[in-house]
């Protein structure tokens, strides 16, 4: 009936499931999964089999549309507990590291490659900014200690907000009559100031009104809360404020609401932001023109090599003098900014507006993306033990549609007991987790059992604990204790504390 409709859905669901293929292969290779996403995209593109897509505005849209939702999504999954004590980092880095990044990118792109300046800071303010979508898929496969991880996930959540005002900013340079500078700095607080406070009215509204709602379908919760952060953007953007850090300061609201469903609302969102990945990574390969790419190769390697040796460590070092972050710690956060498809939605925007020298910069970011998704992703793992930021017994969160679970307002932690653990040789009732929270089951040697009182736990073993929200974080500061000084940890003074240094 409808021929050019068909075969659309057909290469998009094939497309689709592919990409879902590759996300198990691309996790067993250790590398992530965008950049087989880019490289479907471009596999099917006018270099493959031969689609051609050049529409730089409607790439624009949709790619702001994806970062709503992963942004989103990653608000929604971020623990307040952990969160609020490196917030301020967070907002160091996604305020003042980014101005130390813009420069520092700017010079040396102008100094080296003989760029104008304005195009030289655009080179530095499209790539501030980290990839919420590549930190949040990264880091939540390794063991670090959460502040670590909070920190990098605040920062991704919270720094497009700035980084799309500036590039903004710059791309309209010379367009339209020039403003005194303390306009621009005025425009960029209020944007964020604003944008922060439209976030928290629609939190709150989203709280008050589905805890207090009775609807018919469980379904119809996830729904209602990704419409509330949605409403969060388009409120923002209404107000001429920043409408994605309004996203994640309402998903982080929402998040820690304890609303009904919540295991439910946590997957639908994690579906969705997958998707949303998925989609902006396949278009943004179908918009690259391999055959640009080769010229592209020699300023991205400069930029990128500026940005990973001279911005991001300087941004951090700066952004750090006020809080009480170890050396290794902070070396850690410099290499671990990883930059994903944020910078190249970014690139779009003076592409867009047709500022001379957009399509260089666009390409050269496509490849530094790569290229550098590629050296940082697999190295953090190494750096991480190198550096002794690791938290091999950190419990990392189960997320299952469990009804008793739901109606308990209790989490499902998974724990591994790694080599070198003081908790191997320990019995589960020294453990003495806090009322609330229970090891409700052991697998070892690919054997599940029920543990009891009695049961001596070894290195290896993986371990189910129920823990309920109230308990939750007093669970894993007791698991990281025994962990690391075994049963006798409060008597040697170990309190299981989340530190690094």
């Amino acid at each position: 009936m409808t021929p050019g409709l068909d075969v659309a859905l057909l290469v998009g669901a094939a497309v689709l499931l592919v990409a879902v293929g590759a996300v198990r292969f691309s996790t067993r290779l250790g590398v992530p999964s965008l950049l087989a996403y880019l490289a479907l995209g471009v596999a099917i593109g006018e270099a493959g089999l031969g689609i051609r897509f050049d529409d730089v505005e409607l790439t624009r849209v949709l790619g702001f549309c994806a970062l709503i939702v992963i942004i989103a999504e990653g608000g929604l999954s971020a623990r307040w507990s952990t969160l609020r004590p490196v917030l301020g980092l967070a907002a160091a880095l996604s305020t003042v590291g980014v101005v130390v990044s813009i420069l520092v990118v700017g010079v040396v792109v102008h100094l080296l490659l003989g760029l104008d300046w304005r195009l030289a800071l655009l080179y530095g303010a499209v790539l501030s900014s980290t990839d919420a979508a590549a930190v949040f898929a990264t880091l939540r496969r390794l063991r670090l200690p959460p502040r670590l991880v909070a920190t990098l996930e605040a920062e991704s959540g919270i720094n497009d907000a700035p980084v799309v005002i500036l590039v903004l900013l710059l791309s309209r340079a010379g367009a339209e009559a020039a403003h005194p500078w303390w306009y621009e700095v005025f425009l960029v607080g209020y944007e964020l100031g604003v944008g922060a406070a439209v976030g928290v009215a629609a939190g709150i509204a989203g709280r008050y009104a589905l805890r207090r709602a009775a609807l018919p379908s469980a379904g119809l919760y996830p729904i209602a809360v990704v419409g509330f952060t949605v409403l969060a953007y388009a409120a923002g953007s209404v107000l001429h404020a920043s409408g994605f850090l309004a996203v994640y300061v309402a998903g982080v609201l929402l998040g820690n609401a304890r609303l009904p469903h919540r295991q439910a609302i946590l997957g639908f969102a994690d579906g969705l932001a997958w998707l949303a990945q998925i989609g902006l990574f396949v278009l943004l390969g179908l918009l690259v023109s391999p055959s640009r790419l080769d010229a592209a190769v020699l300023p991205a390697v400069v930029t990128g090599l500026a940005l990973l040796l001279l911005a991001r460590p300087l941004s951090v070092a700066v952004s750090a003098l006020p809080f009480r972050f170890a050396l290794r710690e902070q070396l850690f956060l410099s290499w671990a900014g990883l930059r994903g498809a944020v910078p190249i939605v970014l690139a779009t925007i003076p592409l867009s507006l047709r500022v001379p020298g957009a399509d260089r910069l666009f390409d050269a970011v496509f490849v530094l993306v790569v290229i550098f998704t590629l050296l940082q992703a697999g190295t953090l793992a190494p750096a991480a033990r190198r550096l002794g930021v690791t938290a091999p017994a950190e419990a990392t969160e189960i997320l299952l549609e469990t009804a008793p679970l739901e109606r308990m307002r209790a989490d499902l932690l998974q724990l591994e007991v790694p080599p070198g653990s003081r908790m191997g040789g320990v019995h589960v009732d020294e453990l003495r987790l806090p009322v609330g929270a229970s090891v409700t089951l052991v697998l070892r040697d690919g054997v599940g059992f029920v543990p009891g009182p009695d049961t001596r736990l070894k290195v290896g073993d993986s371990l189910l604990i129920v823990a309920t929200a109230e308990v939750r974080d007093e669970a894993e500061r007791r698991l990281r204790a025994v962990s690391r000084r075994g049963r006798l940890a409060r008597w040697f003074g170990e309190y299981g504390e989340d530190r690094t240094s």
